[in-house]
């Protein structure tokens, strides 16, 4: 059945023409990389700037593959809600790789980074529209921006739940609409856990960006049997943690681009200060959070909040079913997202209540620009269906192709 939608009689069964143009906007990329890296790291460490490039720069060279895999429809407009974190990354996900099964997207940056997210529109726009791309963006206000949302053959809303329903609402009911949320991302660190690994996964995956991502862990469950050499072993890591400029190579953790989550990590250390292993410290005028630990006993009605900052949390389990119980629990089957298994053999499944599961890895090792993102709780990621909203993984190309063949 053809959709109102999407065209359906121009799905894209070959890469004919990617071939040429996906080349030409890499070699964009390669050549303009100091200029990018000048942007980025306005928001990011050089560290997570390095590694979103070339993330970038992978997705794109996946994208031919995509499209062949998902074959999109054709969109005639998209409207794009650009998070305050990933500029260059997003801007590929939303608006490059969507410009090639799209007449048009409008872009709207976050107000948080406006300059820097136009500062990227800049550089990479015109090689897009060189090649065909309509890809456009504007520092409007949110209400502004729902007049081309309510135009708009899809839409992809980065944010907070409760304003991706707002958003939703304005939406006409026939209109694709991803919301992309956040969740815990827990990580295991179970009794036959390679300790070495399972530590340094911890800190990778806390400490990305000093701690500015949404695939960043926010608790780590630890077993009773190795948690004293574990938390002995995160506190020695985080005092050698080099902290500094966000612009030099060796700095792992910066000063916060955002103030609220400078005053969130400061209101939790300060209520939670029993609990402080190491660090705590907040410098709300520098807008610094010390690289801090946490250990807590099993509290099983627990649920962290997004910290976004450098702060590590570890709470000691005793047996695998309840850290599956924790992931049934209303509030966590809401946000399921990733969790990351190490040497814990009670949690063998691929997937518990929403939550994807990720043996031996953690979500940066897993995430992939041409795939669908995220796992099933509705507030981590969810795409609008007439009927009812289902969450999922998601991924713009494979939503387009599923409309597209209804």
């Amino acid at each position: 059945m053809q959709s109102g939608v999407i065209d359906a009689e121009q799905v894209r069964t070959t890469t004919d023409g990617l071939n040429e143009v996906i080349p030409a906007l890499a070699g964009v990329l390669l050549d303009r990389r100091d200029e990018l890296m000048s942007v980025l790291t306005r928001v990011a460490t050089r560290q997570a700037a390095e590694d979103e490039f070339f993330r970038s720069l992978r997705a794109l060279s996946g994208a031919p593959w995509e499209i062949l895999r998902n074959s999109p429809g054709r969109l005639r407009r998209l409207a794009t809600f650009l998070p305050s974190n990933n500029l260059l990354y997003s801007y590929i996900l939303f608006g490059v790789i969507p410009s090639l099964y799209t007449d048009e997207i409008r872009i709207r940056p976050s107000a948080r980074v406006a300059q820097s997210a136009m500062a990227v529109h800049e550089i990479l726009g015109p090689a897009v529209r060189a090649h065909g791309g309509r890809v456009g963006m504007a520092p409007v206000s949110q209400r502004a921006f729902l007049a081309d949302c309510a135009s708009s053959d899809a839409v992809v809303f980065t944010g907070q739940p409760e304003n991706a329903g707002s958003v939703a609402a304005r939406l006409p009911d026939e209109a694709l609409f991803l919301a992309f949320g956040s969740g815990p991302n827990p990580v295991v660190v179970g009794p036959k856990a390679d300790l070495d690994a399972a530590c340094r996964s911890v800190l990778a995956a806390r400490l990305y960006n000093s701690g500015q991502d949404c695939l960043c862990t926010d608790i780590v469950f630890v077993h009773r049997s190795v948690a004293r050499e574990v938390v002995t072993r995160l506190a020695d890591s985080l005092a050698a943690v080099r902290t500094g400029d966000r612009r030099s190579p060796s700095t792992s953790v910066a000063p916060l681009v955002y103030p609220d989550a400078v005053e969130g990590a400061a209101a939790f250390l300060a209520v939670h200060r029993q609990s402080v292993v190491r660090g705590g410290r907040v410098d709300p005028v520098r807008s610094f959070v010390e690289p801090s630990l946490l250990h807590m006993p099993w509290q099983d009605a627990f649920h962290p909040p997004e910290f976004f900052s450098p702060v590590v949390l570890t709470m000691e389990y005793e047996h695998a079913g309840q850290i599956r119980q924790w992931l049934h629990s209303p509030e966590e089957t809401a946000r399921g997202m990733y969790v990351s298994v190490f040497g814990e053999p009670g949690l063998a499944q691929t997937r518990i209540s929403t939550s994807v599961v990720c043996q031996e890895r953690v979500t940066f090792d897993v995430e992939d620009g041409n795939r669908p993102f995220g796992g099933y709780g509705p507030l981590a990621g969810s795409v609008r269906r007439p009927g009812g909203v289902t969450g999922r993984p998601l991924l713009l190309s494979a939503e387009a192709g599923r409309r597209a063949r209804r």
